[in-house]
């Protein structure tokens, strides 16, 4: 049997989260479901696992954001919902690669293309994604290409 697409697997969660009572977790998938269906009229044809973890993190992306906007809000109980919400989307998370297997990666790029500075964010997004795809957050591996970068920089100064 083949594996069942994004759409098909979040229609079955749907499913079992009403049956179930779930009535926040119906309400985080129904939405989900939706981006999906959007997702799938944009793209014209079916949304692949890659496209499926992106529109998860997405999700989950504007979540944080609007915890944060409840917090400062002092909006506790909107906060305490969103993040519930945020728990039950990582679940559709492939898992990720810890932060020092990217540190090393970074590193390694970083060496052995001798890059430096700004421009060498680019070949190295691109090289940490290439090696792990949606394994590894975007944010994470520019905030650490940073450090490295900026760790090379206060080296070769000194």
């Amino acid at each position: 049997m083949t594996n069942p697409t994004p759409q098909q697997r979040i229609e079955n969660e749907v499913k079992t989260a009403m049956k179930s009572g779930e009535k926040e977790k119906l309400s985080t998938l129904r939405m989900l479901l939706t981006e999906i269906k959007n997702e799938r009229i944009r793209r014209g044809g079916e949304v692949d696992e890659d496209g499926f973890v992106s529109l998860v993190r997405k999700a989950i992306k504007q979540r944080e954001e609007s915890v944060s906007q409840y917090r400062k809000g002092n909006r506790e109980e909107l906060a305490a919902k969103e993040e519930s919400e945020i728990k039950m989307l990582e679940v559709f998370l492939p898992a990720q690669v810890d932060e020092g297997q990217i540190r090393a990666a970074v590193e390694e790029i970083v060496a052995e293309k001798g890059l430096s500075g700004p421009a060498a964010m680019g070949p190295i997004m691109k090289g940490v994604m290439a090696r792990f795809g949606t394994a590894a957050d975007g944010a994470t591996i520019n905030r650490i290409a940073r450090e490295v970068l900026a760790k090379d920089a206060a080296k070769n100064a000194g």
